[in-house]
């Protein structure tokens, strides 16, 4: 990949629950944003609260965009959001049109999340804050910019990602959502592309996944499927996550691999890095 696949606007990537840019020895991106820049397109991680509800992600989200428009010039960008990181897109792009060339929603619960619909409970309050209290440590040992605290809300957050928080939040805000359980949704609205991609646990017998402890958690979190019991990444459903153009919804990605955590250990179809890069592709083809 060369010339042909530089973006017209630059690539925002937006960091999803308990999220970060960069940690000590860790990037939430695992290579990602460099294997974008290689390719000579603008890339930008952004930093958004922890834990918050989707509109107040997107309204931070909005401020740094204006802030990316003035530094780069651009007039828009492209958005690529990873789990709740995609709702913050939708809302800003549903905000500032203008300012929005494409969205790009990845392993995003955007019909909400048996996970968190399973959480709900007498126990709720103290999840939520223990999440809190989680995010507040996270931010501190953040490495992009140090010291920055920005607020943070638990009990939102996990009432956002419920399929009852999200069937309010897309009355609010329905571009790109399909017509139909499963379906696809109107690829372009107000002049913004509207793309997505997940995917669902692979087979237990995968050689290449090997032992990892986040690839165990996702497992224990899939059972809290039912309505999409084999058909979810661990932590959101595959017909849940459709969005505007769907490039695919089953590649065999948990959750966390969909955002290249398994590290270069898949490789041709299976490969989380070669689906962005083919992403890039498909932008610039589409003079974003």
């Amino acid at each position: 990949m060369g010339e042909g696949c530089r973006t017209r606007y630059p690539i925002v990537l937006v960091h999803g629950l308990l999220g970060f840019v960069r940690l000590p020895g860790h990037s939430y991106w695992n290579g990602i944003d460099v294997a974008l820049r290689r390719r000579g397109v603008a890339v930008y991680p952004v930093r958004l609260s922890g834990v918050h509800d989707n509109e107040a992600l997107g309204a931070q989200l909005l401020e740094r965009i204006a802030a990316i428009r003035d530094a780069s010039g651009a007039p828009r960008v492209n958005l690529l959001g990873h789990s709740q990181g995609g709702l913050s897109a939708c809302y800003a792009a549903a905000r500032r049109p203008d300012w929005v060339a494409s969205v790009t929603t990845v392993a995003t619960p955007n019909h909400g999340s048996e996970v968190a619909d399973r959480l709900r409970g007498r126990r709720e309050r103290l999840l939520a804050r223990g999440i809190e209290g989680l995010a507040r440590l996270m931010e501190r040992l953040e490495c992009a910019e140090p010291g920055l605290c920005l607020p943070l809300d638990g009990p939102a957050s996990l009432l956002a990602l419920t399929s009852a928080g999200m069937a309010a939040f897309n009355a609010r805000y329905p571009q790109g959502l399909p017509g139909s359980w499963g379906g696809e949704g109107t690829g372009e609205v107000d002049g913004v592309r509207y793309y997505s991609w997940s995917g669902i646990l692979p087979a237990r017998d995968d050689a290449a996944v090997g032992f990892d402890p986040g690839h165990a958690l996702c497992r224990q979190l899939a059972r809290c499927f039912v309505r999409e019991a084999g058909q979810n990444d661990g932590l959101v459903g595959r017909f849940s996550s459709h969005l505007g153009k769907v490039i695919r919804s089953d590649y065999p990605f948990d959750h966390l691999d969909v955002i290249n955590r398994c590290g270069g250990r898949r490789e041709g179809a299976a490969d989380p890095l070669g689906v962005y890069l083919e992403h890039l592709a498909r932008l610039a083809e589409a003079g974003l």
